[in-house]
């Protein structure tokens, strides 16, 4: 398969590479497996300095790295340097905290003394999508590093130089040769790869069927498996918010990235009696925003991250269009070259519109009006999707108790769904299982391992 940088802001092929062939790739486990004997003896402190280290280079060479974002997924370029220094919070994050959060767990058992140690288990594979290149490696590298892991990352196809360039951070930070591996393959072989012995894990962030893939092969040969797959994001507006904040909360929520984030806010649910105020504010805030060359920073909304998933969301707004939904705003390709889309709002979207259940991962947002509170909740569990929602009210308390009647792992009150290095984020339903980042984070991929000390007078 082709492995190319290609500009979506213009759809021109800057760069090939070559797919790494089968011998490369056993190669590269054969190494990651030789490397676990040495780096799971290593102590914290040392762990500790590789990534402090990939942190500062993240740091010192942002300006690069961002550019390099977006010239592959389109990324707005402040957006991607903010998400450089994300993602060297996150290593920075690990570093400081893992011995902490992976210190022995002392039990008290009837007879004897008891501990929980924790302990690696080997070498990890992680498949990780476009949308957030540096992040989305982090996340799942960081913790598995520090606990005594190694790790190998199958990329994106669409953005292989930042890919390469994670690597080369790593090698630059003085990481061991097979500490961290990136393989230049295609999706099929990744599920392949799974069934190698000494593979002993393997994380998913992407789609549904990619997903449901890697769960497969990791199931078929008992491996344990992490999987952050789409969402529908509800966001939730009461009568008694802060309009004017909400408002540009919603903004920011559904176009962030393009419009491309799983936990972007896609479903926006309005109590009736401030519906027709919000739309009215919301139509004019996305018209208003400046679509052009993600580099120019002036722009305020950017081209998909390729022309196929500009192809993908048009279709969707025209089918969701054929099976009964209205156009507010948009529903069209920018007449522009590049992967370019409207910022668009549906509403009169009904349960049986064949769109109604898909994720929309573009700058489209579907709005509904709801007669109350419980009308609210009802249809924001009204999803295959748990990953995350956010509710808008000025009543805190009723903000959290409604946010424990939400079906996903995450539920942000007067914020959409976000992230950082200390918040765990996953879901439920068909958004996955397992949670990244935060103390969870770092709980997924151990061998927790009981050690008991008994006296041999001690019964059993």
């Amino acid at each position: 398969m082709a492995i190319q940088t290609v500009n979506p802001a213009t759809n021109k092929v800057i760069t090939s590479f070559t797919e790494m062939t089968d011998n490369q790739v056993n190669a590269s486990v054969a190494k990651a497996a030789i490397t676990f004997e040495n780096w799971k003896q290593t102590d914290f402190k040392k762990r500790a300095e590789i990534l402090h280290k990939v942190a500062g280079l993240l740091r010192e060479k942002k300006g690069i790295l961002a550019k390099m974002i977006t010239l592959e997924m389109g990324k707005l370029l402040a957006h991607a340097e903010g998400e450089i220094k994300l993602s060297a919070e996150i290593f920075d994050y690990y570093a400081k905290n893992a011995e902490r959060f992976l210190a022995d767990k002392v039990l008290n058992p009837t007879h004897g003394d008891a501990v929980i140690r924790h302990a690696p288990i080997g070498v990890l594979l992680g498949v990780e999508p476009w949308n957030f290149p540096f992040y989305q490696v982090a996340r799942f590298a960081a913790p598995n590093i520090m606990i005594g892991n190694t790790i190998l990352v199958k990329h994106a196809s669409i953005v292989p130089q930042c890919g390469i360039a994670i690597e080369e951070i790593f090698k630059e930070a003085g990481a061991p040769v097979g500490l961290y591996t990136n393989l230049l393959i295609s999706g099929s072989r990744a599920s392949e790869l799974v069934a190698d012995k000494r593979i002993k894990g393997v994380s998913l962030t992407g789609s549904e069927a990619a997903g449901a893939s890697i769960a497969a092969a990791a199931g078929k040969h008992l491996k344990k498996s992490v999987l952050e797959l789409g969402g529908s994001d509800a966001f939730i507006v009461l009568e008694d918010a802060d309009m004017d904040k909400t408002v540009e909360w919603a903004v920011i929520g559904r176009i962030n990235n393009n419009g491309q984030c799983c936990v972007a806010s896609k479903r926006f649910i309005v109590v009736e009696s401030v519906a027709d105020i919000f739309l009215e504010k919301f139509k004019t805030k996305l018209s208003e925003l400046v679509v052009g060359d993600p580099m120019d920073a002036s722009t305020q909304l950017g081209p998909m991250s390729s022309e196929a998933a500009a192809k993908t969301i048009a279709t969707q707004v025209q089918k969701a269009v054929a099976g009964g939904a209205t156009i507010l705003l948009g529903g069209k390709r920018v007449a522009r070259e590049g992967a370019f889309m409207e910022p668009t709002i549906i509403t009169n979207m009904l349960p049986e519109n064949p769109v109604y259940y898909e994720e929309l991962f573009g700058p489209v947002a579907t709005f509904f009006r709801v007669k109350d509170e419980q009308a609210a909740i009802d249809l924001a569990n009204d999803s295959p999707y748990g990953l995350g929602g956010s509710i808008f009210t000025k009543d805190i308390e009723r903000g959290k108790r409604i946010a424990d009647q939400i079906d996903t792992g995450m539920v942000f009150i007067n914020h959409p769904t976000w992230t950082q290095a200390d918040l765990p984020f996953g879901g439920t339903k068909r958004s996955g299982y397992g949670r990244e980042l935060s103390e969870l984070g770092i709980d997924e991929f151990v061998n927790k391992k009981l050690i008991r000390i008994s006296e041999l007078s001690d019964p059993f």
